[in-house]
């Protein structure tokens, strides 16, 4: 269901007004301060994880995200994930929520910090303490990119790598059996 509803929400953030790439940072500087940024999230991830990894409620709601691409192509899982997914999420909040908040507020630090704050909420909605954690810490960095360049290119970067790199190396497996260790 996440799919179709990023997609409408993508498509209506750019019918309303293509979200800018980059007008406050060279593109390239963005580019691969994005990609790095994903990395380096992806790594705080692990290492969050690692700490964590005796929360048993947040060990169960995190498996039961891997658990939800068995059976799809890992491939395929990326792509969706990554490549729609997080796109349509960067495209709405970031490309769409953000700036228009930046104006509405007169500020763009308060118009990210308001966004930031309803992406947080609204992933509140999935009860999943996975779901929130990411959206909370991913949701700042990516915040921070848009605000930092003034558009939406590193934080989409950022999301996407942070995504491709959680499905193709999961900071969680679950044992062989299917029971959590």
């Amino acid at each position: 269901m996440m799919v179709p509803a990023l997609v409408v929400m993508a498509a209506a953030a750019i019918a309303v007004r293509a979200p800018s790439l980059s007008p406050a940072v060279d593109i390239g500087v963005a580019a691969v301060g994005g990609v790095g940024a994903g990395v380096v999230l992806y790594l705080a991830t692990r290492a969050f994880v690692f700490v964590v990894r005796g929360w048993h409620a947040f060990r169960e709601q995190a498996l039961a995200m891997y658990a939800r691409q068995a059976g799809v192509p890992k491939a395929i899982a990326v792509l969706l994930a990554a490549g729609v997914i997080a796109s349509g999420e960067e495209l709405f909040w970031r490309g769409f929520v953000q700036p228009r908040l930046g104006e509405a507020l007169g500020a763009r630090p308060a118009g990210a910090a308001v966004a930031w704050l309803v992406f947080v909420a609204a992933n509140l909605a999935s009860r999943n303490l996975a779901i929130v954690a990411g959206a909370v810490v991913g949701g700042a960095a990516w915040t921070g990119l848009a605000l930092w360049t003034h558009g939406v290119l590193a934080s989409l970067l950022c999301h996407g790598v942070w995504t491709a790199l959680m499905l193709a190396f999961p900071v969680l497996r679950a044992p062989a059996g299917g029971a959590p260790a």
